[in-house]
This record gives C-alpha cells, sequence and structure tokens, in this order.
C-alpha cells in the first residue's frame, strides 16, 4: 500500500478523494503513519484530539461507557473510514473510544493541515459536511431502533449490517471477528442473551456458528426478522 497520499487507493473511500495533487503533496509530507495493535485505542473518550486518522487497513470499534462502566458499541469502522473529524470542526473533547478489533494502520494527519484545507477548498469542505451529516442520520436511527426494536430484531439487524459492511471471508463467515459480549454491547442486551439468541438463530438454520465467526445462512429471513416479520 502506497505511502503517499496521492498514489493511495485508501482516498477515493472517502472525503480526502476532493483533494488538489498540491493539498495531497501535503497531506503526505506532514502525516505519520501509525501501527495499532488489536485491542488498542485509537481514540480515547474524553481527550483532545489534535489531527484527522485515515484508517489505511484494519478494523475498529467505536464504543462508548454508560453510567454503569459498561461498554456500548455504537458503530464498527473500517479501512477508507475516517476519524476525529468532528471534534477538529467542532473544537471539542473526543466523543468516543476507538478500539482496534485487529492490528490497523493509520495514517495521522495534522489538524492545521485539515483546516487551512478546508478553508480554501470548497469540495472537500462540502464532502466532510455530508460526513458528518451521514453519521448523525446512522446515530439518529440507531437510537431510534435501540428503542423500539425487540432485541432479536437488534441482533438480526446488526448481523446484517456487518455482513454488507466487511464482507465474507473465504469460509463464506461475516470477515469480523467478535466476543458474544461485543456482539451484546452492539444490540445492547445481556451476554446470556446474546448467545442463547445466536444459538436459537443457529437452530433455526438462518446462521451458523464457527468458534467465534458467524456465517448467515439465509440472508432474506434474516432481513425479515430485522423488520419485525
Amino acid at each position: 500500500m502506497s505511502s503517499n497520499c496521492r498514489q493511495c487507493i485508501i482516498k477515493r473511500f472517502n472525503a480526502l478523494k476532493s483533494l488538489t495533487h498540491d493539498e495531497l503533496e501535503k497531506f503526505s509530507d506532514h502525516k505519520t503513519t501509525i501501527l495499532i495493535k488489536k485491542g488498542e485505542n485509537l481514540m480515547t473518550e474524553g481527550n483532545p484530539i489534535n489531527g484527522l486518522y485515515c484508517i489505511r487497513g484494519g478494523k475498529a470499534k467505536l464504543t462508548k461507557l454508560n453510567t454503569n462502566g459498561k461498554e456500548q458499541i455504537i458503530k464498527f469502522v473500517k479501512d477508507g473510514d475516517i476519524l476525529g473529524h468532528r471534534s477538529i470542526l467542532s473544537d471539542e473533547l473526543v466523543g468516543l473510544n476507538a478500539i482496534a478489533l485487529e492490528d490497523m494502520h493509520v495514517c495521522f494527519i495534522p489538524k492545521g493541515d485539515i483546516l487551512d484545507t478546508i478553508k480554501e477548498n470548497n469540495n472537500f469542505s462540502l464532502q466532510m459536511m455530508r460526513n458528518i451529516s451521514h453519521q448523525l442520520n446512522e446515530a439518529n436511527t440507531s437510537i431510534s431502533q435501540m428503542a423500539q426494536k425487540p432485541v432479536k430484531d437488534r441482533l438480526a439487524e446488526t448481523l446484517v449490517h456487518l455482513e454488507d459492511l466487511f464482507g465474507v471471508d473465504n469460509e463464506g463467515c461475516i470477515d469480523v471477528i467478535l466476543t458474544r459480549e461485543e456482539i451484546a454491547n452492539t444490540i445492547g442486551t445481556a451476554t446470556e442473551s446474546a448467545i442463547r439468541l445466536l444459538s436459537n438463530l443457529k437452530k433455526e438454520g438462518i446462521i451458523d456458528l464457527i468458534g467465534k465467526k458467524i456465517k448467515i445462512i439465509n440472508k432474506n429471513m434474516l432481513k425479515n426478522l430485522s423488520e419485525g416479520y
């Protein structure tokens, strides 16, 4: 994978695609490439942030601790996603933890370069605003679904989303490894409940469980479940 922003294929998936040749060269000269090991924090809730992260490779979960100290998984991200831009634009502390689900390669672009480019490049500004608007819409939808849908429907929807987001591996399983606790923390239930629901979906022939891996057998039935049918 190229270390030069201009040649990097990842940029076509995010707001960096709207940068000019010179802007990409400046980002490339000033950025830092970081290896984040599985389980390590890329961003930590309540901390200041001095730049934007562009994920070149790997997967992470975005989490928030509730009042009981329990982890709530808000979102999953992968290569091509950018993180930290909301805190940069709002000049606020980081609102979520970003924790690596596997080893990640991430590029860090200094805050000054981002703010200068926002002032100078209207297309880049528009792409950033679209990104934030999309994330806000996602958050609103997620809050509504958590409040209204039964936990089995939320699990079905989460499994469909995970396969759509990460694809499948060479065994046809969802290409991300999550613990049963992480699945429970995504759908807002107890770990024991998530284990029971997964087992029931397997008995019904809708999914298969291969160790920690999950394979969707009947995606249409899973989609119907997620919509309350």
